[in-house]
């Protein structure tokens, strides 16, 4: 069984998964587009997402807060693995149903929450780390869609940064990354 969200979240979990298998040990310090995190803290930060919105899609509370260091043996196929979990997760249409009991948002937007956040944190690992990061049309489309109905409110809660403006058409991946606060132009010091 499949649902939207979780066909979109097979579309954009293969790339985010080979630009983390894709990180060099050596990488790990790099800065990223998200100028509090390193390589390892947004690899950190993306695998607690990937494990948290398995049990948001089961309507389970989960602690945001915990600093857990993932980047331990065999890192980059426990993300694989846990990536894949992510999808199958959100399979499940009555994952969709009614309102998530920690943030009290509907079930569909938080599932869309979490592929916002694999796309975006991709595209972060990617451009950190001299990667590509290739996304399908559907999941832009699915972001801005999302941008549209949630952007305010994530920039209120300090998900999201401030628009960045771009000459970029509207319906683009860069255009979609601007609206989150990154500069599609970002490139490492060089």
């Amino acid at each position: 069984m499949s649902t939207k969200t979780s066909e979109l979240l097979s579309v954009a979990s293969p790339g985010t998964t080979a630009v983390v298998r894709g990180v060099a040990d050596d990488q790990l310090d790099l800065p990223t587009p998200c100028p509090d995190y390193s390589v390892r803290d947004l690899l950190n930060h993306v695998t607690d997402v990937v494990v948290n919105f398995q049990a948001m899609a089961r309507r389970e509370e989960v602690d945001w807060s915990g600093k857990t260091d993932h980047l331990t043996e065999g890192w980059r196929d426990r993300f694989a693995t846990e990536a894949a979990r992510l999808v199958e997760a959100w399979s499940d249409p009555a994952a969709l149903e009614g309102v998530s009991p920690g943030l009290g948002l509907p079930q569909e937007t938080v599932g869309l929450m979490a592929l916002i956040d694999l796309t975006v944190h991709g595209w972060d690992l990617a451009r950190a780390t001299g990667q590509e990061l290739v996304v399908d049309p559907s999941v832009v489309a699915a972001g801005h869609d999302f941008m549209d109905r949630m952007g305010d409110m994530g920039q209120r809660m300090g998900a999201f940064g401030a628009p960045v403006p771009t000459d970029a058409a509207p319906t683009t991946l860069a255009a979609l990354l601007a609206r989150t606060g990154r500069d599609p132009a970002w490139a490492p010091p060089a």
